[in-house]
């Protein structure tokens, strides 16, 4: 991992720690510790602890007592719970969007996704932008305790998509740009009913991979 820099150390530490997350460095259902860490970032084991509970309450990571602190794991139980939640989020985004968004906005970001897809970028990249492109929509749904809940389950979205795309690389690429384009043709078409179901559906397709995934 890299070391924080002399800024927000709380901050730079579940940063760091996240991205180490997302890395593979820690495995799903693996303990972080709170030394290790410290001499990693060269920062306190305070500024650890505190990134720690940053994380915590993205639900990345689980604290019990005597047992420390683990990266939480995937099973396909959390996946649906995550997941359904998600879905349902979209949905509203989408409804919330339409007419707010910059559909020209959206198209360079599918676009962008295209061209990274034909030159080979890692699933990981994709995924990047992937969520990058979700954002942009909450932002612009201008609710913002939308964008709260969002942002409370994102990581775990992040998470979870980072084994669907290991576990199914072929299948993620195959869909990730046309599913994208419609979403975005259908945000442009101002239709919300049609646009929210499609944003769920977009959803619970990316957890039936998941899950099948897992299972494998």
């Amino acid at each position: 991992m890299r070391r924080a820099e002399r800024r927000g150390l709380a901050d730079e530490a579940a940063d760091r720690i996240r991205e180490a997350i997302f890395a593979g460095a820690f495995p799903p259902g693996s303990p972080v510790r709170e030394v290790e860490l410290a001499a990693s970032l060269d920062v306190s084991r305070g500024s650890v602890r505190e990134g720690l509970a940053v994380l915590e309450r993205e639900g990345l990571v689980r604290s019990a007592w005597h047992r420390g602190t683990r990266v939480i794991d995937l099973t396909a139980r959390d996946a649906e719970e995550v997941y359904s939640v998600r879905a349902a989020l979209e949905g509203l985004a989408c409804r919330g969007a339409i007419g707010r968004v910059d559909p020209d906005v959206l198209d360079l970001l599918v676009d962008d996704l295209a061209a990274r897809l034909a030159a080979g970028a890692s699933s990981e990249e994709l995924l990047a932008l992937d969520v990058e492109f979700h954002e942009e929509i909450y932002r612009a749904a201008g609710n913002r305790r939308l964008l709260e809940a969002w942002h409370a389950v994102r990581s775990q979205v992040h998470l979870f998509q980072l084994a669907r795309v290991r576990s199914g690389r072929r299948d993620y690429r195959a869909v990730v740009v046309e599913e994208h384009r419609e979403i975005v043709r259908l945000l442009r078409a101002g239709d919300a009913e049609e646009v929210a179901r499609y944003a769920e559906e977009h959803v619970h397709s990316a957890l039936r991979a998941l899950v099948a995934g897992l299972d494998r």
